[in-house]
């Protein structure tokens, strides 16, 4: 694929490589087990303060995801080998070790699988639960292409909150997103989410910088809303790669603007909006929890 150069990042996206101890030993823990964290390997510059404060992202099912979508840096293929069976046990026993308060578990997507890998999924969130009961977890799934079933599989195992991204405005997604992937089809699935589990925080997220204008920006907070989603975040999006699999960046959102959109999220009737240029799905996420569900305790 050919290069395309880069635009250079403006002043406020620019920060220092998070280091300390605790960044260490998570790095060491997670590779002993054979384990990714999306922090380290999406180099999300939240990385230190968020495992400062007792809250990783792990990436369960695997490294490689059957969709490829334009925005995002996780390798594709057809088949991937199977899930590690292991994997539950190994997080568990990671995240009891290393004394976390709140884990996000995220997946690619495994259209492969008969199950999509709901089962294994759920396997992963009770395991957790079960070993360190004190820790909160979040799931961020795919759409599972709408299944009820695998959704009530990942719903019944009873994680803390559920989350699904949205990822763009509506007219962006068909050349954002994989095709089998869809801005209806998500609203479809975090609707079923919210039915499947009405007292289950609700959580998405969106991009800015791909080309979207502020009305269709707030018909996607609307329609998040509509869905029933409670917990938001915000974040600019940054380009993986400069080859064509990966979306250019079409601006740089400044740190006023999202300050905007955090007004205007909680306008809508939002508990929770992290808005801002470093946001990612899974920042603050703790914070973000204990705002959908008052008098929540976290650790």
């Amino acid at each position: 694929m050919n290069e395309t150069p880069r635009r250079p990042l403006p002043p406020w996206l620019k920060v220092s490589v998070p280091t300390g101890e605790q960044v260490a030993r998570i790095r060491r823990t997670c590779a002993e087990r054979g384990l990714h964290t999306v922090c380290a390997s999406a180099r999300c510059p939240n990385l230190g303060e968020c495992w400062g404060a007792g809250t990783a992202t792990f990436m369960i099912l695997g490294g490689l995801c059957t969709r490829g979508c334009r925005f995002c840096s996780v390798p594709s293929a057809a088949n991937p080998a199977p899930p590690a069976a292991a994997e539950p046990q190994s997080l568990s026993q990671t995240v009891a070790e290393l004394g976390l308060r709140y884990v996000v578990l995220t997946t690619v997507c495994r259209d492969d699988l008969a199950d999509q890998g709901a089962g294994h999924i759920a396997a992963c969130i009770k395991a957790v639960k079960a070993l360190v009961p004190k820790t909160r977890v979040e799931i961020l799934l795919q759409d599972f292409a709408a299944d009820e079933a695998a959704l009530r599989a990942v719903a019944t195992a009873a994680p803390d909150v559920l989350g699904h991204n949205l990822e763009t405005v509506e007219r962006l997604s068909p050349s954002v997103r994989d095709r089998r992937c869809g801005y209806r089809l998500s609203l479809q699935t975090l609707s079923a989410l919210r039915q499947l589990a009405p007292d289950t925080p609700l959580k998405s997220s969106l991009m800015l910088g791909l080309g979207e204008d502020d009305e269709e920006v707030l018909t996607a907070l609307r329609d998040l809303r509509g869905a029933g989603v409670e917990l938001l975040t915000i974040g600019q999006y940054l380009r993986p790669t400069g080859t064509g699999r990966h979306v250019p960046v079409a601006r740089y959102v400044p740190p006023e603007e999202f300050a905007l959109w955090a007004e205007r999220a909680h306008a809508l009737g939002f508990k929770h909006a992290s808005c801002g240029p470093f946001v990612r799905s899974s920042y603050h996420a703790a914070e973000a929890f204990a705002s959908g569900l008052p008098g929540a305790r976290i650790g």
